[in-house]
């Protein structure tokens, strides 16, 4: 067996050193030294199952590759399918990554009981009676679910080849260990020495593995960079521990879309999934109020109805404040500027908040309208009614500019009831013995006319 082998090096600029430094001597920066494995042993950790043979890759002709569709493993969670782009492809590393307490370790254990496959689900942070605890919450039926604590990848792979399992899930990637770098659990040589063991594990088994990941204070993935150059499709699962719902959303994703949005209800019994968002994002009020104003967004090919709330008020300390939650703030700014310029409203002297219901953030052009009708709504002190709805994009000039999918918008908000949804008139719309009014407009003042009165 070959000695294993180790030497640091920089990260920033790729100098060798025999020990580890505090300071590159080349780029002079500091803490960019980190540990990385120069020759392994030749013996793998792990051995091939007999039933899987290792591929050897050649080159081929590109009209000789075969394009028949990825099987994909079923998880039984309709969200969790729709943002991976139809399920889990095998041989496929996930990364999932949130903050403290969210919910990561709580969806991953509801899915992995939930699947009719064999299941290892290895947790480096929690003993088996806590996982237990938990699952008698969630599923405790289930009998193809197995639970390991262990965090050295040797032993993780011994118990591997003997369990055969159909799915690994690891909680969490900080917390493994190999034997082939000194480093601590945690440290950036560990994440990366680690993962390569998992990705190479994964490939030449057709096993797929879910990592949940530990994020930084700035809510970035921890560790290196690279590790999500490495997997395969990076989710992250976002949402305020002071509201009920959790949102799934995929940052990477090398087998379908990531602009998918899968979305969760926390519960005593854990996550239940929600299937109609649209319902839950706009409160139910019993009578109208000024400042409110319904948009028609999408969410990959999800349609959802959102509601934006304004306020605005005359500002007491002189300068005007500018607040938006789940928006942008600087496209508020714009829309501001656009309805000062174009429609005569003197904003500049009062105090505008806005805020997206339901904790989400949307970054879809065409909430402007509905942006700009609740602020005029709460500036005018008159509330718009309750079944009007908006889908469109507002330019510099007051132009009211069209959005894609207009009518898959218009098709969710006539679903939900809604009597008027406002567009522009550029957007071409071939829709026929629709119940909804459409009304078409071209500029802003169009619509101070139509809902201001």
């Amino acid at each position: 067996m070959a000695k294993v082998k180790t030497s640091f090096f920089c990260q920033n600029c790729g100098t060798q050193y025999a020990k580890w430094q505090g300071q590159c001597n080349a780029c002079k920066e500091w803490n960019t030294i980190v540990e990385e494995l120069v020759q392994k042993p030749e013996k793998s950790d792990w051995k091939t199952p007999s039933n899987t043979s290792k591929r050897t890759s050649k080159p081929l002709r590109i009209k000789e590759i075969d394009s028949s569709k990825e099987a994909r493993l079923d998880t039984l969670d309709a969200e969790f399918n729709r943002v991976l782009g139809g399920g889990i492809v095998p041989g496929s590393l996930t990364l999932l990554g949130g903050e403290p307490g969210i919910g990561k370790s709580t969806l991953l254990l509801q899915i992995s009981l939930k699947l009719p496959y064999k299941t290892l689900y290895v947790s480096g942070e929690e003993s088996q009676k806590q996982i237990k605890m938990r699952a008698e919450r969630i599923n405790p039926n289930n009998e193809s679910c197995y639970i390991l604590t262990e965090t050295k990848t040797q032993n993780i792979f011994k118990q591997i080849e003997a369990l055969e399992p159909d799915i690994v899930i690891i909680d969490s990637i900080q917390t493994l260990h190999s034997d082939y770098i000194e480093s601590s659990s945690g440290s950036i040589s560990q994440v990366k020495e680690c993962t390569t063991e998992l990705i190479k594990f994964a490939k030449e088994t057709n096993t797929p593995v879910i990592l949940i990941g530990h994020i930084t204070k700035d809510g970035n993935i921890a560790g290196p960079k690279i590790l999500e150059h490495m997997v395969d499709t990076v989710l992250q699962f976002e949402g305020d521990r002071n509201h009920v719902f959790r949102i799934l959303r995929a940052q990477k994703n090398r087998f379908g879309s990531t602009h998918e949005l899968g979305i969760y209800e926390m519960q005593g019994s854990g996550l239940r999934e929600v299937s109609n968002p649209s319902e839950i994002l706009i409160s139910k009020k019993d009578e109208e109020l000024s400042g409110n104003a319904i948009a028609a967004t999408l969410e990959g090919m999800r349609p959802l109805m959102i509601e934006v709330q304004a306020l605005v008020s005359t500002a007491v300390y002189g300068t005007p404040q500018r607040s938006a939650t789940g928006f942008n703030a600087k496209r508020l700014n714009m829309l501001l500027a656009v309805l000062e310029k174009r429609a005569g409203f003197r904003l500049g002297a009062k105090d505008v908040f806005l805020n997206i219901t339901g904790g989400i953030n949307v970054d879809d052009p065409a909430i402007d309208l509905a942006v700009v009708a609740a602020i005029l709504s709460s500036n005018e002190d008159d509330a718009l009614p309750s079944n009007y709805c908006f889908a469109a994009e507002v330019g510099l000039s007051g132009e009211i500019r069209p959005v894609q999918r207009v009518e898959q918008r218009i098709l969710e908000a006539e679903k939900l009831g809604f009597s008027t949804i406002f567009v522009s008139k550029y957007n071409k719309i071939s829709l026929k013995d629709t119940v909804i009014k459409v009304q078409l407009i071209s500029k802003i003042e169009d619509l101070v006319d139509l809902v201001i009165t």
